[in-house]
Parts: structure tokens; C-alpha cells; sequence
């Protein structure tokens, strides 16, 4: 690799921005890195604002890639993959990174992987070996198998990545990069979190405690999404607390999300609640950090709100068998059900900081290991010879 090494970071959505703010700052400012940027997906789609946020912070795109075919169904989902593919390489044939930074688990990450590997630049991926529920769990691991170096967020995601045959020498428990927007965010007061005009629909009181409601559709159980969101709409509706409800990610099933919150209003069950798109990620954590509950299917409450110490209840299978700490409830669909767990954890009010994502150094700490390390790119697995069968080579 070059004196200078090219890191190429792809941004797809609000949430993966989120996630890799710190490193791309590190990154930037470290003397043997140069940062590359593209932002794709949802990213550039207006009613998310990542673009100009991006900007905003000083990451202007060097590339951007419109690759969303709106409908929000399984097929859409499936042919931005196939858009992202297609425009993904001429990216980088143009950018010619040295590495490649990939996200999570969205259907952009293994569309980024698939390309970089293809062209035989390697491929460095964050947040791998974590379960979950919806297609995410087989895309997660899927890029594991096509990435060359892993940055896990939690020692037990290390060992699972090892556990599928990567070599241990390039994989990089960090913590999470949002844990460091979460820790070096001061919270201020609930008035500081609530003084600006998010969204739409009634004005919250910042003298009065608010619940934080984000949750998206569910690509393996697609057709159920309206359902789903109701359930939890009537429960936060019985709770009788003003809410700050936040639109959905583009997901398959998000259309019929927004559908909900939207009948929701007309329906005139909206009073006390507010109705936002995107905020930028330090304005959510103060809002995390001031919820009297946050509800839900968001992996932010399990990772940044470990970390805040945000009361949170989960909702249905997307976060299923994650890691988390103590500030989470785990609940079915049932409006009784959500209902109950929402004001047993108002009535808990805040837990004690967790580190179980993260100290808030994940950043750095990832860019300096870009900085020197050097993964080849043919991979192997790498189970070790006692593994394997009699005779079988190492």
C-alpha cells in the first residue's frame, strides 16, 4: 500500500452515519490516511438530510450514487442491491482506494462488499457478528465472509467472527464509533434537547417528561407492518405522555409504517405527539439521553442507550437475541403488552451507564489500525488444523 492510504468510507443512511462519524474524522485527520467519501442510498434521499449533514460536518461526498427505487417492498430492496453493484465499481475505479469501508448490515453494506472484493480491494467491515432479527442477520454475515478486516463492537462479535473461520490477527474489537458521539455529547438539560422545531404536529413541553418512538418495518415478516406500527401506537397512545415519534428507514414495509402514523393522526389519536424525520445524530442522543422511554425496534436503543442509560422497550423479532444491557424490555406485538413494559420502565427511570458497545474511542482506534494494517486479499478460513479432518491440509 501507498505512503498515504486511501480509506474509503461508503455512506448509506442516517444510521450509518451515525456509526461512523468518529471514524471518519479520525481517519481524516490522521497524517498516514486519506478519506475517501461516497455517499449512496438513502443517504442522498432529501427527506433524511444525510447529505447535507455530511457536509455540514465537513465530509463532503467525493462520489454520490442515487440507488433507491422507491416502493419499499422485498423486490425494491433487491434491486437497489443490484443498482448499488452497478455503480459501486465505477466509484472506485475512479477513487482507487486502498481500502473500504463498509457499515453494518444494510443491503448497501453487501452491495459495497460485493464490489470491492470482486475488484480485490479489501474490504474492512464494522459491527460484524452480531444477531438480530430480519434480513439483516444474513446480510451482516454474509459481508463477514467477504471482508478482510473486522471491527467488531463487542468481544462476544469478535469471537463469533473468529468462530466462522476468520483469522483472528485481523479482527479489531473497537467498540462501536457511535458510542463516541454518545459520550462526548453533553446532555444538557430537557429543555437543551427540545428547543428546536424537529418536526411536525403538536409542540412538546420540555417542563414535561416525552417518550421516543422510531421504529421500522421488518423485512422477514413483510405485510405485517401496518399492523405492527398500530400496536404500537395505541400503546403509546395509552401511556398518555407527549411523544417524539420518528419516521422510518426505507426499508421493505416502511410505506406501509408511514401508512400507520399517518392514519394515526387523521384519526385525531395524535394529540401530544410530535412527528420528526431526522435530526443530527448529537441532537437524538441529548433527546435519548432525556426520554422517559424510547419504543421501539431501533438498535440505538440497545447500543447508544446501554451507554446513556435509556430506558427501552424493544418491540417484536428485528432486534432479536442482540446483546444488551440491563435498559432494555423485550416485548411482543400485543398494544397490552408494549403498554405495561412502558410504564414498569418509566417507572424504573434511568440505568447506569453500560460500556458494552464501547468506551467512546471506537473511532480512533479503528483509524489507527487502517493505518498500518495490511490484509491480504485472498482470504482462507481459518479454523486451525485441529479442526479440520485427518489428513485434510492446514
Amino acid at each position: 500500500m501507498p505512503e498515504r492510504r486511501k480509506v474509503c468510507v461508503v455512506v448509506a443512511s442516517r444510521a450509518n452515519l451515525a456509526r461512523i462519524t468518529t471514524v471518519l474524522e479520525a481517519v481524516r485527520d490522521h497524517p498516514a490516511l486519506e478519506l475517501q467519501v461516497i455517499a449512496s442510498a438513502s443517504a442522498l434521499l432529501e427527506r433524511f438530510g444525510t447529505a447535507s449533514l455530511l457536509e455540514d460536518a465537513g465530509f463532503a461526498p467525493d462520489v454520490r450514487i442515487r440507488l433507491i427505487i422507491e416502493g419499499q417492498t422485498p423486490a425494491t430492496m433487491a434491486k437497489s442491491t443490484g443498482l448499488g453493484l452497478l455503480e459501486l465499481p465505477t466509484a472506485f475505479e475512479l477513487l482507487e482506494p486502498d481500502i473500504v469501508v463498509t457499515v453494518a448490515d444494510r443491503f448497501e453494506t453487501i452491495a459495497t462488499a460485493i464490489a470491492a472484493a470482486y475488484m480485490n480491494i479489501p474490504v474492512a467491515h464494522t459491527q460484524g457478528g452480531e444477531m438480530s432479527g430480519s434480513i439483516d442477520e444474513s446480510v451482516r454475515h454474509a459481508v463477514t465472509k467477504l471482508a478482510h478486516v473486522h471491527f467488531p463492537a463487542t468481544g462476544l462479535s469478535a469471537s463469533r467472527i473468529i468462530a466462522m473461520g476468520e483469522d483472528p490477527q485481523f479482527v479489531f474489537n473497537c467498540g462501536c464509533p457511535s458510542i463516541d458521539l454518545a459520550a462526548r455529547t453533553p446532555p444538557g438539560t430537557r429543555q437543551d434537547a427540545l428547543n428546536k422545531r424537529l418536526g411536525d404536529g403538536a409542540p412538546l413541553d420540555p417542563r414535561e417528561p416525552f417518550l421516543l418512538v422510531i421504529q421500522h418495518a421488518v423485512t422477514t415478516e413483510y405485510g405485517h407492518s401496518l399492523d405492527q406500527i398500530n400496536a404500537t401506537l395505541h400503546a403509546v397512545s395509552s401511556i398518555g405522555m407527549q411523544a417524539l415519534v420518528f419516521w422510518p428507514n426505507v426499508d421493505a414495509g416502511s410505506y406501509e409504517v408511514s401508512i400507520g402514523i399517518r392514519e394515526f393522526r387523521e384519526q385525531g389519536l395524535a394529540d401530544g405527539c410530535h412527528f420528526v424525520r431526522h435530526v443530527p445524530a448529537e441532537d437524538f442522543m441529548r433527546l435519548m439521553a432525556h426520554c422517559a422511554c424510547m419504543i421501539g425496534n431501533s438498535s440505538a436503543a440497545l447500543r447508544e442507550g446501554a451507554y446513556l442509560g435509556t430506558p427501552a422497550v424493544n418491540i417484536g423479532t428485528r432486534q432479536h437475541n442482540r446483546e444488551c444491557a440491563p435498559n432494555v424490555a423485550f416485548v411482543s406485538q400485543d398494544p397490552v403488552e408494549i403498554a405495561d413494559a412502558i410504564r414498569a420502565q418509566i417507572a424504573h427511570g434511568p440505568y447506569p451507564r453500560s460500556d458494552l458497545f464501547g468506551d467512546g474511542t471506537g473511532g480512533r482506534a479503528i483509524a489507527d489500525v487502517l493505518a498500518t494494517i495490511d490484509p491480504p486479499v485472498q482470504k482462507r478460513l481459518h479454523y486451525g488444523s485441529a479442526s479440520l479432518p485427518a489428513g485434510a491440509p492446514a
